[in-house]
This record gives structure tokens, C-alpha cells and sequence, in this order.
């Protein structure tokens, strides 16, 4: 794709887009969702659509590069803040992009762009207990854990998503600050 200066209207053409997109994949999978449909969707024509992106995947794999890029930039901060730190930035960022998380966990996703975030996540808690316990990261028992802790983060977010946010973002960054730091604790211990 050709690089698009990034002026404010672009900026929120692509946002509708990308809003419509995530919309849309609530209602249906991703390979019957049309062109005409997101640009009806997002209030603009087939050709602005085309201006920005080549197809519906096109779009789909920028969402999902921009979420990774995002994510992946802000599990690297676990390492150097608290947990309640770190959760708090975590749930600001997913209520900020409350559509596009919606889209993550709803029925029609491919799955594979929160696969891809549990992976990030479960990399880092793995090579950060890793150097606590002065292990190797190949540690069977190490990659359980990081495999529980990152799941069990994920599951506290994907229901907080599916209920539609209806629980304050307080509640669930020290809920899952609370829970992550005591199952670090068992971790440690041994």
C-alpha cells in the first residue's frame, strides 16, 4: 500500500473504516463481509475505500498489524512497571479500542489476532520468570505458568468485552493486578 500522508481527515476515514470492519465482524465472518457493505457502513464511497486499502483483508491485516504493534508495545512495559501499572495501561488501551476488541473476541473472528496477543503476553511472563528464577526459558514448568497467567489474563478480558464492558475499568485492572501478582507469587515459591 502506498504510504498516505496522515492528515486528521485520513486519520478518520481510516478509524470509520477500520469501526465498520469490526462492526461488521460482529454480524458475520470475515470472507462474506463486502467492500460496499463496510464503506455503507463507515459513511464513505468504494473509492475512498480503495484510496486506503486494497480489500477487506487488506484492511483486516492493518487492524490487526496496528493492534499487534500497539499490544507488543505495551506487554514490554510489564517489565519494568507494577502489575497495577501495567494492567492499568493494558485496560485504558482495550477500553479506548472497545470496537476493535469487541471484534477480537466476538464469534466471527479468526481467532488468530488474540492467539497472537496471548502469545505476546505469554512470551514475556515466560522470559520474565525466567530471569527471576534464573532459569532457562525451555523450563516445561516455566511454560506452563506463563501459558496459565497469560490465559488467565485473557479470560478476565474477553469477559469484560463480552459483558460489554459493564464492569468499571478500576474493578478490572485490580482484579486482574490481584490475580496476576498471586499467581506470580505461587510461581516464585515453587
Amino acid at each position: 500500500m502506498n504510504e498516505k500522508k496522515t492528515d486528521r481527515r485520513t486519520l478518520k476515514t481510516r478509524k470509520a473504516l477500520c469501526d465498520a470492519l469490526s462492526e461488521l465482524l460482529m454480524e458475520k465472518e470475515l470472507h462474506k463481509v463486502t467492500v460496499q457493505e463496510i464503506a455503507d457502513k463507515a459513511d464513505v464511497n468504494r473509492v475512498t475505500f480503495y484510496k486506503h486499502y486494497m480489500d477487506v483483508y487488506d484492511l483486516y491485516d492493518n487492524i490487526e498489524k496496528d493492534v499487534l504493534l500497539e499490544m507488543g508495545l505495551l506487554i514490554l512495559r510489564l517489565e519494568e512497571l507494577p502489575s497495577e501499572k501495567f494492567f492499568s495501561y493494558l485496560i485504558n488501551y482495550i477500553d479506548e479500542n472497545r470496537t476493535i476488541f469487541r471484534m477480537i473476541f466476538c464469534p466471527n473472528a479468526t481467532w488468530q489476532l488474540r492467539n497472537k496477543i496471548d502469545k505476546l503476553l505469554s512470551g514475556l511472563f515466560l522470559k520474565i520468570q525466567a530471569e527471576k528464577q534464573d532459569s532457562d526459558i525451555s523450563d516445561r514448568a516455566l511454560n506452563y505458568h506463563a501459558y496459565y497467567r497469560s490465559h488467565g489474563c485473557m479470560s478476565i478480558i474477553f469477559k469484560w468485552v463480552d459483558s460489554n464492558f459493564s464492569d468499571s475499568k478500576e474493578f478490572i485492572i485490580k482484579l486482574l493486578s490481584d490475580l496476576d501478582s498471586n499467581t506470580e507469587k505461587l510461581i516464585v515459591t515453587k
